[in-house]
């Protein structure tokens, strides 16, 4: 499942290949037709993101109010096998794909090229100059074509269009995002009240999304381990130092992995070959990068969970 910072990423994608663009939005799987004809010809004006949940605010065609509050909002979760394709002409220059297949568990993304445009047919010329997108490939549930490019969504947990209200609703249930602006702190405190409010342990809140939006298996696995703490800590045993350290390193962990397409949690000197990009995930029975200890893993709520055992002790 991808995590917050991809989820960001999709949002910065749309906004700079198709901001301010009338949109044309169908449903070639047909499952979203719908929803698709109430977006159809209607303008982007918001791309924005919260956790993995992400929101593109669409003016409808015609539309004679300017309010946001009148926006319609596509709302997509992207659950475990959801993803974004993107094509598009010589001006395009958005990622390839986002999301599933599971292989691309860190998003590093490349960005669509000529040979890729070439192979997928999508810059075909249309015989007067234009650009025309290939066909759709696959259970497509919604295409958006821009005037440079084409977006397909295959695959998505959830798919709805939205009034203004009901996203608001859907963002309440969700907790703080480390990507999002804090200037006042209220997220940072929202997250420290949270976990120490419970004894639920740490590696299960850290993965509660109404505790803290868009963290997933990767950065739940690093961070912990940065901050030298066992994920069956219960949170109320942590202190409040600690948990504000573990925002921020969310903060700037999940910052840098917007801004480069990839999570790499490691610093260079513990990198021991150029593929150490994690210190615990998927690393269990290998040595731990600092100490040497074999890296642990267990089942916690259904999803593998692992920690260096001599790292993070269970005080």
């Amino acid at each position: 499942m991808p995590e917050g910072h991809s989820v960001r990423r999709l949002a910065d994608a749309f906004e700079a290949a198709f901001d301010g663009q009338r949109l044309a939005v169908s449903s070639p799987q047909g499952r979203f037709a719908d929803g698709a004809a109430l977006l159809d010809g209607g303008t982007l004006e918001v791309s924005d993101a919260w956790g993995k949940h992400m929101f593109l605010g669409i003016r409808p065609a015609g539309a004679s109010s300017s309010s946001l509050e009148d926006l319609r909002w596509l709302h997509v979760h992207l659950g475990l096998y959801g993803a974004w394709t993107f094509a598009g002409d010589a001006q395009f220059t958005g990622p390839h794909a986002i999301g599933a297949p599971r292989v691309r568990v860190s998003e590093e993304e490349t960005p669509v090229r000529p040979d890729v445009l070439d192979a997928a047919g999508a810059d075909g010329a249309d015989g007067s100059g234009g650009w025309t997108p290939a066909a759709p490939r696959g259970q497509v549930r919604v295409r958006i074509v821009g005037e440079h490019g084409v977006a397909d969504l295959a695959g998505p947990t959830r798919c709805e269009v939205l009034d203004d209200g009901s996203r608001r609703a859907v963002v309440a249930k969700l907790g703080p995002d480390p990507l999002r602006p804090d200037p006042d702190g209220e997220g940072e405190a929202a997250f420290v009240a949270a976990v120490r409010a419970s004894r639920t342990v740490v590696g299960v809140q850290l993965m509660d999304q109404s505790v803290l939006a868009g963290v997933g298996n990767i950065y739940r696995a690093e961070l912990l381990y940065r901050a030298r703490v066992h994920p069956n800590r219960p949170g109320s045993s942590l202190a409040a130092r600690t948990l504000r350290g573990i925002w921020r390193d969310a903060v700037a962990a999940m910052a840098d992995g917007v801004r480069t397409g990839r999570i790499v949690t490691t610093e260079v000197e513990d990198r021991q070959s150029a593929r150490d990009a994690w210190y615990v995930y998927h690393r269990d029975g290998t040595p731990c990068l600092r100490c040497g200890t074999r890296v642990q893993v267990a089942d916690l709520t259904g999803r593998k969970v692992y920690w260096c055992p001599r790292c993070q002790r269970m005080r």
